[in-house]
């Protein structure tokens, strides 16, 4: 169960969380974070290699990089392509945090800091599940990842690039890892 994967692996999955967490990737910022950008795009790509993907690359835009992975496992099967971004919003003013905005602290079963959650944490949650998928050969799809650099400031880029990579982003459903949920015990989907 996956459950037991995650606490099996709390510490591995937990550093490698935080090793995203900690890049500043403020897209609104390009003069102070133009290389943290790259610097966390091709974070994602080890990751998702790490996870089990059999292809991951970071490709350029007008703007900020989009990072790609797929793991195809049958060219006739559905395809899932899981949408998701790694750039945040700016963490000032800083005089309102309680902690450093880009170090990750855990206080009362949560994680604290910028990226956490929108949207670092919600792809990252998404990438371990496939990775559990794969690794426990359960994966009936294939997989595509699409993670953009640019959200928190209107995807400018986003368009284009889709244009020109409809075929490889071609896929039967379409994931969102950007939403917010009803409850605490209700995810949702979009």
């Amino acid at each position: 169960m996956i459950k037991d994967y995650i606490k099996e692996n709390q510490e591995r999955i937990l550093d490698e969380l935080f090793s995203l967490i900690r890049i500043p990737s403020v897209s609104a910022q390009p003069e102070k974070h133009g290389k943290d950008m790259i610097r966390c795009a091709e974070r994602w790509q080890e990751l998702l290699l790490m996870a089990g993907v059999d292809k991951a690359e970071v490709m350029p835009t007008e703007g900020n990089p989009v990072v790609y992975g797929e793991k195809i496992i049958d060219p006739a099967a559905k395809t899932v392509l899981i949408y998701g971004h790694y750039d945040v919003m700016p963490a000032e003013p800083f005089e309102l945090w309680n902690s450093e905005p880009f170090e990750p602290v855990i206080k009362d079963g949560r994680i604290w800091a910028r990226g956490a959650d929108d949207d670092k944490g919600q792809s990252f949650i998404q990438a371990k599940a496939f990775e559990y998928i794969v690794k426990n050969n359960l994966l009936k799809h294939n997989i595509k990842f699409i993670l953009e650099g640019e959200e928190e400031i209107g995807s400018p880029s986003l368009s284009a690039f889709c244009s020109k990579h409809k075929e490889l982003l071609k896929c039967d459903i379409i994931l969102v890892s950007d939403t917010s949920m009803i409850a605490k015990d209700i995810p949702c989907l979009q």
